[in-house]
């Protein structure tokens, strides 16, 4: 589903009148990212490449830094959307690897929390899919590839922007942060990255908390994904600046 990200760059969108990107969401913003954001990225570029000796020491740094066991396991699910179900159900067995060497330490981290709330079905979910593709994307997606394809779209409203993003014990910035950090280290998918630089701006990251992003993955992560993230930020910054 690596081609769903390429959907959110996409959208309808007049050629002029567009309002630049607004948050979708009501956390705070800041000029840095925490020390919880900034694992997440990591952890999801080192499972993206199948790096799992640095994925498991991502996730110590995560948990060190206070994710929930909930929320590293929502970053590990809701990437399988972007990367994969081998990826993600490898990474899975590494945090369950992780989680228990940690307790045989004596570290009992917060397991954190479901979903609080059933997921929408049928002509709902739909609905409720289509209306948070439409907040992250910016406007409503119609494209190409989708007049093309008109299935892809409809599995993407309906599963990721319905099924996953609907389960509320991961907000959505965590979700941006960790897509970005897949894609970064995925060659190839420089399209729906940008998009999720963009989409990232959109729940509420802002500009410089992105370019932290960069810099991390370039310091503890892989160069070549840090590279990739610099060049889609800038390209996503260029572009709202010209809308």
């Amino acid at each position: 589903m690596v081609l769903s990200l390429g959907l959110v760059t996409a959208p309808a969108r007049a050629a002029q009148n567009t309002p630049e990107p607004q948050a979708v969401t009501t956390q705070t913003r800041s000029e840095a990212l925490s020390a919880k954001q900034q694992a997440i990225p990591l952890i999801a570029s080192f499972m993206a490449a199948s790096e799992m000796p640095k994925l498991n020491a991502a996730l110590h740094q995560g948990l060190d830094a206070g994710l929930t066991i909930s929320e590293a396991k929502e970053i590990l699910v809701h990437l399988y959307a972007y990367v994969g179900f081998p990826r993600s159900l490898n990474a899975l067995g590494e945090l369950l690897k992780v989680v228990d060497a940690r307790k045989q330490r004596g570290i009992e981290d917060a397991p954190g929390r479901e979903p609080s709330r059933p997921i929408p079905t049928g002509d709902q979910l739909l609905a409720v899919g289509t209306a948070n593709q439409t907040k992250i994307s910016g406007a409503p997606v119609k494209n190409a590839v989708t007049d093309f394809a008109p299935a892809i779209n409809q599995f993407l409203q309906t599963h990721l922007f319905g099924d996953i993003f609907e389960r509320d014990n991961l907000d959505w910035q965590s979700r941006e942060l960790a897509t970005v950090g897949a894609l970064a280290a995925t060659p190839g998918a420089e399209p729906q990255l940008r998009s999720h630089m963009a989409a990232s701006m959109r729940t509420g990251l802002t500009a410089a908390q992105m370019r932290q992003l960069t810099e991390v993955l370039a310091e503890r992560g892989d160069t070549q994904a840090a590279k990739r993230a610099s060049v889609a930020l800038t390209q996503a910054l260029a572009a709202a600046s010209a809308r």
